[in-house]
């Protein structure tokens, strides 16, 4: 595998919980950015792959189908917009 290095800035704050998230997890700060990084990448892809998929098998009008189903009230206390 190669690797690529990347200057990174962080908020002291953020830099001092990943340092001690790492230190918990027994792994270098290095380590356990990569390995964060890593299952953030991840996370994207697979959501992106899986609204794709979605959006292959949309039909149009099958949400004004499904809208009209939602019964005519008004909001809940709190889900007004402003």
């Amino acid at each position: 595998m190669s690797k690529a290095t990347y200057p990174l800035k962080l908020p002291q704050s953020v830099k001092d919980a990943a340092a001690r998230l790492a230190k918990q997890d027994g792994v270098s700060l290095n380590q356990w950015i990569a390995a964060a990084v890593a299952q953030k990448v991840g996370a994207v892809e697979a959501a992106a792959d899986f609204l794709s998929a979605r959006r292959g098998r949309a039909k149009p009008g099958r949400l004004r189908a499904t809208l009209r189903k939602a019964p005519d009230a008004p909001p809940m206390p709190g889900d007004e917009i402003e």
